[in-house]
């Protein structure tokens, strides 16, 4: 406290409000001893016969007083009367204020009643209405016998008090109270300089104690009685008298010091005083004036594992106290409260400017700078396995030794928890800055992206935890501290360089909802991940801030661009879905997705698929050339070891999807290793769903693939067997439904991967080999696939129609290589057409035609040959249906397969006309004619 007491000053100036006070309360003693004031109302403490005879005394005591004399204004009075208890001298109040025409001689309007809407009653010198009289109940349980009001008048805090005499017990600090002589109240408190009377009756003031005026003086803070008795008595004047003295700048009387570092008064502090007591004391010294010579008395008299202690619990961990000074001289120059070196000072002043804010994070920095000590306690354990983590014992220590308020205990858990991580931070950042050496993005410690997400992750109090981390860092590393401060400094001033003071506020320019949306995935634990590669990629692009844009980036990544996908798995009008390539420009958006590519791949999908590896896998996503173990049989194993089939794990395939679909050339190579293993998980897996959906996968992941990276990894051959053995998935072992789900699903694998695997561009050295090799897979295909299937479809037309639909798309891809395949599919198309049952099920007499017009565009120097087979199949189908319509079977849902059916026989008739036109043997008109004198019915198909 700056103000000093000027030499023999024994009088107070009252200020007018003051003034006013003194007046109101003399004029209610007067009411009191007047004979037509009624009795006193009766109290739980016996007044002494010679006191009852005396007039009423009234005195403001205590602090006030002190402060007065120091020249300090205070708004707090302690009122003490000499006869009668608080309650009862509020109650008299009360009583004269209610007489007319009392109020207004002091300028006010009476006093608020319980129920009075004026919260702000006597709260300010121009309250007209004195605030609400609130009673403090005598408890004699807690040793308290005597009542005590506290209210509002003029803007001061007013306590009235009787005079009172103190006998304490040997187990409690509450003392046993009854009315005293002002001596006796005067030495019953904790410093001489907080024992100075103020008589309202004489105007004089008065030091029972004898020393507080000579106390003030020479700024010592003494106990009115001996000291050690006095602790003894009421253990929390201990730290009373700390909390005075770093606020006024006194001394403690060394005969007190040496008594405050006694072991029996430490541990009687310990034991009689409540914890929510030692708090509010040390809160008063830490947000006081001089927190720095609390805790410099604190550490000095060896109070300090006393205070910071956790009550309630037996900790074997000793703190290192040598490590408290250190650390709260750090605190202490960073709030410019104590002299600071040259070379130092504009340091500390940088830091300050950033990580103190403001009264709260002051108070935040005295408190951690108080528990480095406790920094490097052992992490409790959680009480059983995979339990929740209990919180650090640096946390229990305020939490239950001094009773701190949550946001406290938050504070200081953050700060122990994310220590580590801080100090990591601060000195990756100060080398990278030293050696200057060239890094990747993932690695630089400099990058806006890497230091926002470390303050995100340390959170709102961030400033704080990077003060404890400095505290902790000068008090424990061998480094010098003008060294450490100056990496701190440079940490801070690069902070603020990149406008991320605030980093903790940024909301991510996507919120959940929008990202669920876009991935078309359901929300889930995935989620709070995503959003923070989003913050990341926002931190890296702060001038990228169109929502709609970042939405659309990500919404349209995961959709197959340029019209519908053909059942190969490529899209109509192009071989292969159309990737951007290295140097192209493109949306500045698109880093944002493949961010997330990566995230996802890396980070939510990896993790559960890792329970089930494949065998012929490397982790670099290559084929395994070394000896492989057998397959294991999927089937056997427990659904536990693939949790991306459970519940709480399905987004991981939605999310795969969605990976898969949104990649290009460059970032497939990128993700390589990450994208293999989960395919061929599905792919293996027994339940023909997953099975199913891991070939379309693979076929969204082909059509990105460059045929250099799948040669390179050795994979195709992988791939094949994989995917190869789906095809065996027919009725009667397989239910139709499941058989048409996997045959869709791997067909289109296996054509994609024949083009993948063996490319045939006219640029490629390898092309004419690759052509044979592109065959060869393909007529396995077809062979093994188609025609073996087809034999066993039997019945099962569904079956039959999937085998025929996926015929049409090899054929396509063999074009003139599918001559050799003539014999064998022209009689089996002939008959699916010429079948007399056909019609019950149009939609394979489509599939039917459509491969029959793949067949003749593919095969078209060769079908004059075959032409009769052609035309047998699709007049006798054309003639089936004429009967049936004819009959007049035909109508609704099937009367539309009919017509589609002759639709595409014309279709068929149209292609063969045109690929027979320039063959000089053959006469197809006439053949055409020929048949339609046979029969009329077939001139609509015939006719050009």
């Amino acid at each position: 406290m700056a103000s000093t007491l000027a030499l023999n000053t024994q009088s107070i100036e009252l200020t007018e409000v003051e003034k006013t006070l003194r007046q109101l309360l003399l004029d209610v003693a007067e009411f009191v001893d007047s004979p037509s004031a009624a009795e006193d109302p009766e109290s739980q403490a016996k007044l002494p016969d010679q006191l009852a005879r005396e007039k009423v005394v009234l005195r403001f005591t205590g602090g006030w007083v002190r402060d007065k004399l120091l020249g300090v204004g205070s708004h707090d009075i302690d009122v003490a009367i000499n006869k009668m208890t608080g309650f009862q001298f509020g109650l008299k109040l009360k009583e004269y204020l209610e007489i007319p025409g009392n109020p207004e001689k002091y300028g006010l309007e009476g006093v608020a009643s319980p129920d009075d809407k004026a919260a702000d009653a006597g709260t300010t010198s121009k309250s007209r209405k004195v605030g609400g009289l609130y009673k403090i109940e005598a408890n004699p349980e807690k040793s308290k016998h005597l009542e005590t009001v506290t209210t509002k008048i003029l803007g001061l805090d007013i306590d009235l008090v009787n005079l009172r005499k103190e006998t304490y017990t040997e187990d409690s600090r509450n003392p046993q109270m009854e009315f005293g002589t002002p001596e006796e109240d005067a030495l019953r408190r904790d410093a001489t300089v907080n024992a100075l009377f103020y008589n309202l009756n004489t105007s004089t003031i008065e030091d029972f104690t004898g020393r507080g005026f000579e106390d003030m003086q020479k700024r010592i803070i003494r106990t009115p009685l001996e000291p050690y008795q006095t602790f003894m008595d009421d253990p929390l004047r201990v730290l009373r008298l700390i909390r005075f003295a770093s606020r006024l700048g006194y001394t403690i009387d060394p005969a007190a010091e040496e008594c405050m570092r006694n072991a029996e008064i430490n541990e009687a502090l310990r034991i009689k005083i409540s914890r929510e007591r030692v708090g509010i004391e040390l809160e008063k010294m830490l947000k006081g004036p001089d927190p720095r010579s609390a805790l410099n008395y604190i550490n000095r008299l060896d109070l300090y594992e006393t205070i910071f202690t956790d009550p309630t619990k037996k900790v074997t961990f000793t703190p290192e106290t040598a490590h408290l000074q250190p650390a709260y001289e750090v605190v202490s120059k960073i709030a410019a409260s104590m002299d600071v070196p040259s070379d130092l000072a504009e340091i500390y002043a940088s830091i300050r400017s950033v990580v103190l804010q403001g009264e709260e994070d002051q108070y935040h920095a005295w408190i951690l700078a108080a528990l480095v000590p406790w920094a490097d306690a052992p992490q409790p354990e959680p009480k059983k396995a995979g339990g929740k983590i209990p919180p650090p014992l640096a946390e229990n220590v305020v939490r239950e030794g001094i009773k701190a308020p949550n946001k406290v205990c938050e504070v200081v858990a953050a700060s122990v928890r994310n220590l580590d991580d801080i100090r990591k931070t601060v000195d990756k950042f100060n080398d990278h800055n030293r050696h200057l050496r060239k890094r990747s993005e993932a690695e630089d410690w400099t990058a806006r992206d890497t230091l926002g997400m470390a303050i995100r992750r340390w959170g709102a109090t961030w400033r704080s935890q990077v003060v404890f981390a400095l505290a902790y860092e000068v008090a424990n590393v061998q480094s010098s501290e003008k060294t450490i401060v100056e990496s701190y400094r440079s940490f801070l001033q690069h902070i603020q360089a990149l406008d991320l003071l605030e980093a903790h506020t940024f909301t991510p320019m996507i919120d959940g909802r929008a990202l669920s949306a876009a991935l078309s995935t359901p929300p889930g634990k995935w989620m709070k991940d995503a959003l923070d590669v989003i913050m990341a990629w926002q931190l890296r692009n702060p001038h990228l801030t169109d929502t709609a844009a970042a939405i659309e980036a990500v919404r349209s990544s995961g959709v197959v661009r340029q019209g519908e996908a053909e059942p190969n798995g490529t899209v109509k009008g192009t071989k292969k879905k159309e990737t951007k390539k290295k140097g192209e420009q493109s949306s500045p958006y698109v880093s944002l997705t493949t961010a997330l590519i990566h995230h996802f791949l890396a980070l939510t999908i990896r993790p559960l698929f890792a329970q089930t590896p494949h065998p012929e896998l490397t982790a670099q996503g290559r084929k395994n050339t070394t000896s492989v173990l057998p397959r294991r049989y999927p089937e056997l194993e427990n659904e536990a070891t693939r949790p991306w089939k459970q519940k709480e794990g399905a987004y991981a395939v939605s999310l795969l999807e969605w990976c898969i679909k949104s990649l290009d050339e460059e970032t497939a190579q990128n993700e390589w290793p990450l994208l293999i293993p989960p395919i061929l998980t599905m792919i293996d897996d027994p339940d023909i769903p997953f099975k199913a959906r891991g070939c379309e996968l693979l076929t969204t992941l082909l059509a990105a693939t460059p045929p250099a990276l799948l040669q390179r990894t050795g994979l195709g051959e992988v791939f094949e067997d994989a995917v190869a053995p789906c095809l065996s998935y027919l009725p009667t072992l397989t239910p139709e439904d499941e058989a048409v789900v996997i045959l869709n699903a791997a067909f289109p694998a296996l054509v994609a991967l024949a083009n993948v695997r063996y490319p045939v561009a006219p640029t490629d050295k390898l092309g004419a080999e690759n052509v044979t090799q592109r065959a060869k897979a393909l007529d396995k295909l077809l062979r093994h696939g188609v025609m073996r299937g087809f034999a066993f479809a039997g019945e099962h037309v569904r079956i039959a129609e999937v085998l025929v639909a996926q015929l049409a798309v090899i054929v396509q891809e063999l074009g003139i290589e599918s001559v050799k395949h003539l014999k064998d599919v022209l009689p089996m198309l002939s008959g699916v057409l010429a079948e007399p049952f056909g019609t019950a099920y149009p939609p394979l007499l489509v599939q039917a035609a459509r491969a029959l017009q793949a067949v003749v565009l593919g095969a078209w120097p060769r079908i004059g040959a075959w032409r009769a087979e052609v035309v047998r199949g699709v007049a006798v189908c054309w003639v089936r249906i004429a009967e049936e319509e004819g009959e007049g079977k035909v109508g609704g849902e099937r009367g539309k397969g009919f017509a589609e059916v002759k639709g595409e026989l014309r279709r068929v008739v149209a292609i063969l006309r045109a690929a027979v036109a320039k063959d000089q043997e053959v006469d197809i008109e006439r053949d055409f004619q020929d048949l339609v004198e046979a029969d009329e019915r077939l001139k609509g198909l015939f006719e050009d």
